[in-house]
């Protein structure tokens, strides 16, 4: 065994479950952003550029991009988006910690969300809360070598 510690290897069903609603989001995000309210142009101020350095459109402020920032590192913190190497990296406390300010989100924008934006955080705070728990039922069944390093049962 090395000692990099305890590995876990998420099924592809979480992962493309994961992906999806990542696309979902995203989806909702851009069907709910109003065409005057395009994003500014990447060579603005301040502005990135992507792998081929052309100039690279961020995605317009707002609510719906707020709460997938928080869900994708979530989902990141829970191996759901592996790196360029193809590992999947899991902390088990940062992921609670993306998890947790969601719910402070919520928390603090009771009453002022629309309902589609309410009903939106909820479904995302429990489809998060629901693969937290998977990951955390696996990371302590590997822990206690109920499972492979593969994840067979």
């Amino acid at each position: 065994m090395s000692d990099d510690g305890p590995r876990i290897q998420i099924d592809d069903d979480w992962k493309a479950q994961a992906q999806a609603e990542k696309e979902k989001l995203a989806s909702q995000a851009n069907a709910s952003t109003p065409a005057s309210a395009s994003p500014s142009p990447a060579g603005a101020a301040g502005g990135s550029t992507g792998p081929t350095g052309a100039p690279r459109e961020l995605p317009p402020a707002s609510f719906d991009t707020l709460m997938q920032t928080l869900a994708s590192q979530a989902l990141l913190y829970m191996g759901a988006m592996p790196d360029a190497q193809g590992r999947a990296y899991v902390s088990l406390e940062m992921a609670r910690h993306q998890i947790d300010l969601l719910g402070v989100l919520e928390e603090k924008c009771k009453g002022n969300l629309s309902d589609d934006e309410t009903k939106q955080l909820a479904s995302t705070l429990y489809e998060l809360r629901s693969a937290y728990v998977s990951v955390s039922q696996m990371v302590r069944d590997q822990a206690l070598g109920k499972t492979d390093p593969a994840g067979a049962v």
